[in-house]
């Protein structure tokens, strides 16, 4: 069946009138951009599986799955014909490199301070939906939104759409606002005018983010290998970290920013204006030392919510115990160490053992001798 036959009671005229007005409803909604495509996925399915063949995707097992529904989108959801791809800025403070500068803080990537995105955005975009449905009550429509979720080629979506450009650190950017946004899709079975926007590849001879990457997980430009990525080790995997990579990762708990607060394309970016995702906690300025001593209850309290729920109590313990072990000689980070890691995991107390070797080391103890 063609496009034109699927709908064709709908006029190039009223498709065009809806496409205007989504794109005002998305702003109305939050979004900073919105943007309609036909996507082709050819070559982002080939550059996929070339990055999968090469394992760089560590134990993310689900980039694997799913077959061709991840590009080949009407196999995903039935009828698609088009995708409404949405940016939504999300930066709220500009003390990233404070933070990372001193180590006995706790840097936390900043899309991750305040309420989860996926809830926040998810909603945002259901109510879209709602809007297009409620403007064609006599139409059968097929749609759906997605946020991160799902086997969805987000950044080509988002790259074919016109909101940037995938840049050598594998993030998208766009040329006025840089790379500090979460993206959004709908997929839906109207043949909406597409958006002729493009934004063509603007890294030129820059290898900044390449070079910053603090365990040199880019093993060529716009290729990351997940299984270096501090992100990866923090919160996709599940594992002991391994002890190679840990003096890498410095104050970094949660995620890492770096090739995103190196790039020239984020000088002078915007901040949000979404409340939602305003620092919570102050974890944008903690110490690794108080977030250590947080207890279970605390932590489902303190990050309810949040993104950070989703590595659970034990992987929180795991990356602040490497941390620690990154931070400067201290006496009381000693002592909690040694005071927590009895009643740990064994994930988390081979961490601690790890950790606790580091701060013996600095503090010029030697094994069997007590702090002062």
């Amino acid at each position: 069946m063609s496009e034109t036959d699927q709908f064709d009671n709908l006029d190039p005229k009223t498709l065009e009138d809806l496409a205007q007005k989504i794109k005002l409803w998305g702003e109305s909604l939050g979004f900073q951009q919105v943007a309609i495509v036909k996507p082709n996925l050819d070559r982002a399915s080939q550059r996929l599986r070339l990055w999968l063949d090469n394992g760089y995707q560590g134990s993310m097992g689900w980039m694997s799955a799913h077959g061709d529904k991840r590009y080949q989108i009407d196999k995903l959801v039935a009828r698609t014909l088009r995708v409404i791809s949405v940016r939504m800025d999300y930066l709220a403070d500009d003390n990233m490199v404070a933070v990372l500068k001193d180590p006995n803080k706790a840097y936390i990537s900043r899309y991750a301070l305040g309420r989860d995105y996926h809830k926040l955005i998810r909603k945002r975009l259901a109510e879209l939906v709602r809007k297009i449905q409620h403007e064609l009550p006599n139409t059968e429509l097929s749609q759906r939104p997605f946020v991160d979720s799902a086997p969805v080629m987000e950044k080509p979506l988002a790259e074919q759409a016109g909101l940037g450009w995938i840049g050598k650190n594998s993030l998208l950017i766009n040329n006025k606002v840089g790379s500090w946004f979460f993206l959004g899709e709908i997929y839906t079975s109207l043949q909406l005018p597409e958006d002729h926007l493009e934004q063509p590849d603007r890294c030129g001879n820059c290898r900044a983010c390449l070079k910053v990457c603090p365990t040199d997980a880019f093993p060529e430009p716009y290729v990351l290998d997940a299984r270096k990525c501090i992100s990866y080790l923090t919160i996709e995997n599940k594992e002991a970290i391994p002890v190679p990579l840990r003096s890498l990762m410095g104050n970094r708990v949660f995620g890492c920013d770096d090739c995103q607060i190196i790039c020239p394309w984020n000088r002078g970016a915007a901040k949000t204006k979404e409340m939602d995702f305003s620092p919570r906690h102050n974890l944008d300025n903690s110490e690794l030392l108080s977030l250590f001593k947080w207890n279970e209850s605390e932590f489902l309290t303190k990050t309810e919510g949040s993104p950070i729920r989703r590595i659970g109590y034990q992987r929180w313990l795991r990356n602040l115990a490497v941390g620690l072990g990154n931070a400067e000689g201290s006496a009381k980070i000693l002592e909690q160490l040694e005071k927590t890691v009895a009643g740990s995991s064994a994930l988390v107390k081979e961490h601690i053992n790890w950790a606790i070797e580091q701060q013996r080391q600095k503090l010029g103890i030697s094994a069997g001798s007590k702090p002062e």
